[in-house]
């Protein structure tokens, strides 16, 4: 019996902020026509509507960027060595799921130091790290990238029964979606070079905390504070100047207190639209509760 494939691409990883769930409210943005043929992403994270976007248009370009090196490597990699990738997941999945709980737990760590290694390695080999960051992505707690000030990857062994280490299908359908994908490891500042009247730009910054506990921003080890967040609404204000369509998400300071108007005053002259979602990535249940998010747009 011949089996059917599924030819769209989803997320490869689990990223802090991911758009998955709220891609129906992101959709009714896509604004793709004779006018608007080029697509920029200046911080991927996770790709959810990068990949979104891909399954359904054929563009002219599409330009994607994140100041985090190990993941565009890993982006990278998928694009131009994913049946190399392939061979080494598959192998490590092999060699996890065998094992007991604590046998696992000791393997998580040992691929932990591995990764750390070679992030600083002179000899780069990218191939094995892109396939160390995957399984690290699936094993650890609650699927987090995140790194210390060092910029090594801290994150704890995260005890689940049967993770999809490998997802070949998914893997080879992301490499040909990429095929024709500008993949460039740099700061979003940057993306304003290519950026035109005939762009829509997609802008998922690391979020705003609404409370002390929330944040979990830090994927890469440099932060994103309130002052970078004023930063980015000039940059903002230069792709409106240059007649580019954008999308913006942000987490809603109103949840935590209704005084706050920190966005609404950043972004008093654009479209500001109240969305509802799901917080997932916390490591107290009762706190993954609804709340409000931002999406703020030029059109």
């Amino acid at each position: 019996m011949s089996e059917i494939f599924d030819n769209n691409a989803k997320p490869f990883l689990k990223w802090a902020g991911g758009k998955t769930q709220i891609l129906n409210e992101i959709r009714k943005y896509y604004i793709f026509d004779s006018n608007i043929t080029k697509y920029v992403e200046p911080f991927i994270g996770g790709g959810a509507v990068l990949f979104d976007i891909l399954n359904q248009y054929n563009l002219e370009e599409v330009y994607i960027s994140d100041i985090n090196e190990d993941l565009i490597d890993t982006y990278s990699c998928i694009k131009n060595k994913v049946k190399e990738l392939i061979l080494i997941l598959e192998k490590m999945e092999r060699d996890f799921l065998k094992l007991d709980i604590e046998s696992r737990r000791s393997y998580y760590l040992l691929k932990r130091d591995e990764f750390n290694i070679i992030k600083f390695s002179s000899d780069d080999d990218i191939v094995k790290k892109s396939a160390l960051m995957i399984f690290l992505n699936k094993t650890c707690f609650n699927g987090l990238f995140r790194v210390n000030k060092s910029n090594k990857f801290n994150v704890p062994f995260g005890d689940y029964k049967n993770p999809k280490i490998c997802d070949t299908i998914n893997l080879v359908n992301i490499s040909k979606k990429l095929k024709n994908v500008d993949i460039v490891c740099e700061d979003y500042k940057k993306s304003l070079d290519i950026i035109d009247n005939s762009t829509f730009v997609y802008i998922d910054p690391p979020y705003r905390p609404i409370s002390l506990t929330s944040s979990f921003t830090s994927y890469s080890k440099d932060s994103f504070d309130d002052k970078d967040q004023k930063e980015l609404s000039e940059f903002v204000n230069k792709i409106n100047k240059i007649g580019a369509k954008f999308l913006l998400s942000n987490s809603d300071p109103r949840n935590n207190n209704s005084d706050d108007n920190f966005f609404d005053d950043l972004y008093s002259n654009y479209n500001i639209n109240r969305i509802f979602a799901n917080r997932s990535i916390n490591s107290k249940g009762n706190l993954r509760n609804k709340i409000t998010e931002l999406l703020i747009s030029n059109f």
